[in-house]
């Protein structure tokens, strides 16, 4: 009785003391130093701006990225290629309900599921997008160095509701094409 209390016991304290090894290191991203730049594209260009992230963590094991959150400011989504009243234009439609209706839906949010290291200090990421109230899986590719990440990912903006100007759902809009899909470039620092 005693031998298998003892063995009990062991092998709890090897359970917890391994556990407390194994906890992830977090890291706070600075909001302030990170940046989001966006790009839209039409048939006849394309739109860039930037939108501030709002909160995010990435979480390690060791030197090794194994998971992350983050909080998108949709209020902020904002053009850099345009000024004055095209700019203006420009930003209150994109924060219409046309596309990103961000006066009920004002942060997007991802959330990393998995984590598989493609490089020494590179890593395909997958993760639960959700923009306007609608959660997708999204896959990209991310770097890790030091105390910075970078990853760009592509964006089906149809998967999230967003379907002004999509050929996709609308006939005949010709040179008022709107893509659906849209670049995002985000590099962090933290």
């Amino acid at each position: 009785m005693k031998n298998k209390i003892l063995k009990s016991v062991t092998i709890f304290a090897v359970v917890l003391g391994t556990s407390s090894f194994t906890e992830p290191d977090t890291k706070k991203v600075d909001t302030e130093k990170s940046e989001i730049t966006w790009k839209g594209y039409k048939v006849t260009g394309s739109h860039e701006g930037t939108i501030a992230l709002k909160s995010g963590e990435l979480k390690f094991d060791g030197d090794k990225l194994i998971g992350g959150e983050f909080a998108v400011d949709m209020t902020t989504i904002g053009a850099t290629d345009l000024s004055g009243e095209y700019k203006t234009k420009l930003d209150g439609h994109l924060k219409s309900n046309d596309f990103f209706g961000v006066e009920n839906h004002p942060t997007a949010t991802l959330v990393i599921t998995k984590v598989n290291p493609t490089g020494k200090n590179s890593y395909e990421v997958t993760g639960d997008l959700a923009i306007k109230g609608k959660t997708n899986p999204i896959t990209f590719e991310m770097s890790v160095y030091g105390s910075k990440a970078t990853a760009n990912l592509k964006i089906d903006r149809t998967k999230y509701d967003v379907r002004y100007g999509s050929g996709s759902f609308f006939d005949n809009l010709g040179d008022k094409t709107i893509y659906d899909e849209f670049d995002l470039v985000v590099d962090l620092v933290f």
